[in-house]
Parts: C-alpha cells; sequence; structure tokens
C-alpha cells in the first residue's frame, strides 16, 4: 500500500508517462540527435552511447521475460511516430500505453535514470568497489520430493 501511495504522490507531483520502458526508448532519438553533434569529445560521445544502450534495457528486459525477442520488439517500438505505443507483454500486442492503464509517474523515471548515472559516475572515479559474488543456485530438493511423492 505505501507504494502505491508513493507512486500516486509522485504522478500528482510531476505527471505520468508511458511505462513498460518506452519513456526510456523515447529518449533515444534526442540520443542519436546529440551523437551528430560534433562539438562532443570522444569521451562524452561515449557516454552518449552508454546511456543510449542503457535506457533500451528495461523494455528489453520486460520483452525478454515475457519469451519474446527483446531486440526485435524494441526496434518495432522505436520506429513508430506514437510516443504513446509501446509493448504489452501480458498482452502480447502493440498497445497505445496510457489506454492500456500502462504507466509509471515522471518522477520515479526521472529519479532512476539520476541516480542510475550517479552511481555510474561514482563507479568509474572508485579505484576499488566490493561486490557480493552471486552464490550458485542449486536444484531445489522440494520439487524432487514432490515429485516422488506424485509418482
Amino acid at each position: 500500500i505505501t507504494d502505491a501511495l508513493c507512486s500516486t504522490r509522485a504522478a500528482v507531483q510531476e505527471g505520468i508517462v508511458p511505462g513498460g520502458g518506452v519513456a526510456l526508448l523515447r529518449t533515444c532519438k534526442a540520443l542519436d540527435k546529440l551523437l551528430g553533434d560534433s562539438s562532443l569529445t570522444a569521451d562524452q560521445r561515449t557516454g552518449v552511447q552508454i546511456i543510449r544502450n542503457a535506457v533500451r534495457l528495461p523494455a528489453h528486459t520486460i520483452v525478454q521475460n515475457a519469451g519474446k525477442e527483446g531486440v526485435v520488439v524494441v526496434e518495432k517500438v522505436l520506429e513508430t511516430n506514437d510516443a504513446a505505443v509501446g509493448y504489452d507483454a501480458q498482452r502480447d500486442r502493440y498497445v497505445n500505453m496510457f489506454e492500456a492503464g500502462i504507466i509509471d509517474p515522471t518522477r520515479v523515471v526521472r529519479v532512476a535514470i539520476t541516480y542510475a548515472v550517479s552511481i555510474a559516475s561514482l563507479m568509474m572515479t572508485a579505484e576499488a568497489a566490493v561486490v557480493e559474488l552471486p552464490k550458485e543456485e542449486t536444484p531445489q530438493p522440494v520439487v524432487w520430493v514432490a515429485w516422488a511423492v506424485w509418482m
């Protein structure tokens, strides 16, 4: 309930954008235009390319998790001229995200990208980082027990 209230407050404060990663995908055109700017340094150009790749990932991941080909769907969404059109993974179709009720509070999307850039900048200037290595997943014995009981 707390998350829903916070999201509602954020939407009231700054409005809403198409959800499902579509709002971030729509920044690709502006980033492509920025890449065409000859005044960018090589480092700035690299930074823009990294951000351009990163803003594609939320939509790509949603599509992949739905069992579809992320690259194909992302490119098809980018080809449309309607900024509200996106992919509804639950219904497996392209829809107007506002009409389908697939929305995100603008503030949430803005803060997420701001924090991501901040953390990336920090990681680039850090000399070392302490991370937890992922643990190897072991097969769950519960599945085998259930299978044995069923047989």
